[in-house]
């Protein structure tokens, strides 16, 4: 029903805003990442829409960026994420992240995101492999994605990156950092490596 909607804010609130295009108000349910990128005052700004309509309410979910609004929908198409899991998610991770954590079989990084158990965290990583490459990420975040993806190509990456996560580490920040080595290198000297790798970004 809604593609988009272009307007000035006229109110911002926790995980909401009311945008006014010509004399309507529309309030829009938003992530933290999008309340974060938004102005009040007289500047219009685009948010790409979502209506959600159930037997007791409708609700109009607002994105600034188009690849946040196609993870939602993503994201709302597994069993047990409604919107307000989706929301909750894409206020943890933007959508570079969230295909990060996904490549990287990262539960820790989505559990960040409130309401968000190992569990679903599990099963939306097992949903989301092969789907996200349509969406246009980052050239940064596609360059980590195939780092990622090379980690886990030999027995000494993957031991690599398990390490690392034993000291702390997400999967996915291991990942990026052993993808970036030479494969042929041992699992002590990807430790190394990466550790130093990784304090640099830090």
């Amino acid at each position: 029903m809604f593609y988009s909607i272009t307007g000035e804010i006229v109110f911002k609130g926790e995980n909401m805003i009311a945008v006014n295009c010509n004399g309507v108000a529309f309030r829009l349910t938003v992530s933290a990442n999008t309340l974060a990128s938004c102005s009040e005052g007289d500047i219009k700004q685009t948010f790409y829409t979502f209506l959600s309509v159930r037997e007791d309410a409708m609700e109009l979910f607002g994105f600034s960026q188009k690849a946040e609004l196609d993870c939602f929908k993503l994201l709302t198409s597994i069993s047990g994420v409604g919107p307000k899991a989706a929301v909750s998610i894409l206020s943890a991770l933007t959508p570079d992240r969230l295909a990060l954590a996904v490549s990287g079989d990262d539960i820790k990084s989505i559990t960040a995101a409130q309401g968000i158990g190992p569990k679903i965290a599990q099963r939306i990583i097992l949903e989301l492999k092969g789907k996200l490459d349509s969406i246009p990420f980052s050239t940064k975040a596609a360059s980590d994605i195939a780092s990622i993806k090379k980690s886990s190509v030999s027995y000494a990456g993957e031991d690599a990156v398990n390490a690392l996560v034993m000291l702390g580490y997400t999967k996915s920040e291991a990942g990026i950092a052993v993808g970036r080595l030479d494969s042929n290198l041992t699992t002590e000297q990807m430790i190394k490596l990466a550790l130093k790798d990784l304090a640099r970004n830090l």
